[in-house]
């Protein structure tokens, strides 16, 4: 997976005909971390595929489904992809990977006990999301209001700014995100 993404991240740098010095003027991310992705020397973090699916008006999900086989109606529990960031403590399962067809996806999140992800824009603004909380307690900023959320709570928003992701709780947390695009 890290090979295929590293592809399209590549393919889509060059479809614009920008070069590594201007996507890491637009992005905000360094030339060698760009370049050590395109060339799958490095996974890129989700702070990083952050901002690259802003800049390419891409969701996350979006994203790795380019580099995945055909997007199936049935997508059994053995083949929703998965994606880590082990340093951050993130999970990603893409349990209703995006379609050309369909506006909306579902994801499944799991952030180890005390992880905390930022993201400095959306990938797409005015992008719904629609988050339920399934095991432990989260607290998810946004339009900088902290939001705390336990077991079974639902926040839903639509991300215009930075965002936030913390696990506030001693066990970590697992949860459902909804992402509709505008």
């Amino acid at each position: 997976m890290d090979v295929r993404l590293a592809a399209r991240l590549a393919e889509l740098r060059a479809e614009r005909g920008w070069s590594l010095g201007e996507l890491a003027e637009r992005s905000g991310v360094s030339r060698s971390t760009l370049s050590r992705a395109e060339r799958a020397e490095t996974s890129p973090t989700a702070a990083v595929l952050n901002r690259l699916c802003a800049v390419y008006g891409r969701t996350m999900s979006r994203l790795l489904s380019e580099v995945e086989a055909e997007p199936a109606l049935l997508v059994r529990a053995a083949e929703q992809p998965v994606w880590e960031d082990r340093p951050a403590g993130f999970v990603r399962r893409s349990v209703s990977p995006p379609h050309a067809g369909l506006r909306g996806e579902l994801v499944e999140g799991r952030l180890a006990a005390g992880a905390d992800i930022a993201y400095d824009r959306p990938p797409v603004p005015g992008l719904e999301q629609h988050l339920w909380v399934l095991e432990g307690a989260l607290e998810i900023t946004t339009q900088d209001v902290a939001h705390h959320l336990a077991t079974g709570d639902c926040l839903r928003m639509r991300v215009w700014g930075p965002t936030r992701f913390r696990s506030a709780g001693p066990e970590g947390a697992r949860y459902a995100l909804a992402v509709v695009l505008p």
